[in-house]
């Protein structure tokens, strides 16, 4: 990763979180509180830079039809993230396969 990559990642990073502050207060805390348990789930397609980037554009979309947070999600916050990350391998999936001798866990 170059010093170039990672000058764009921030500036990604940035923009993403000016997004994020310009959803009212409500879609604001929920929207936190998901970033918080899929940080702790750990999906391997949170690091692939549309996951948390969709969750902003479903959030604008929400707000944009005049929807509340809870009309979008229900009122199970840590439940629809799990729904969101059903498919997706947890780095502790990787790692239980890598140590488990699986074929193709390097793979997930």
């Amino acid at each position: 990763m170059s010093i170039r990559d990672i000058i764009e990642g921030k500036k990604q990073w940035r923009a993403h979180v000016a997004r994020v502050k310009a959803l009212p207060p409500d879609y604001q805390i929920v929207y936190k509180e998901m970033q918080k348990y899929l940080f702790k789930v750990g999906p391997v397609s949170l690091s692939d830079e549309t996951l948390l980037p969709g969750i902003v554009d479903f959030f604008e979309e929400g707000v944009a039809a005049g929807k509340g947070v809870l009309e979008l999600i229900g009122t199970d916050v840590a439940a629809f993230c799990d729904d969101l990350v059903k498919d997706s391998p947890t780095y502790a999936d990787v790692y239980q396969a890598s140590i488990s001798g699986e074929p193709g866990a390097d793979e997930k």
